[in-house]
């Protein structure tokens, strides 16, 4: 394992991007009807969806950095 440190910096972000995304999608789901009345629901969907090719492109990033022996 080389540079563990340096792993440990880049997934910890990235894991609370994830638990951000799920914060997110469970309070988007319990005041889905509100975001309904005042037409905001569809901006909430796309923050979502938004936060979650960030994780994903972040966790596929650390992976092929991992790989070619980067961190």
């Amino acid at each position: 394992m080389k540079n563990t440190k340096l792993r440990i910096a880049w997934i910890i972000p990235n894991v609370f991007c994830y638990l951000m995304l799920l914060g997110l999608s469970i309070w988007t789901v319990a005041n889905s009807e509100g975001f309904e009345e005042i037409n905001r629901l569809s901006l909430y969907v796309i923050f979502m969806l938004l936060l979650f090719l960030v994780s994903v492109y972040g966790s596929y990033r650390i992976w092929t950095w991992i790989k070619e022996g980067k961190i």
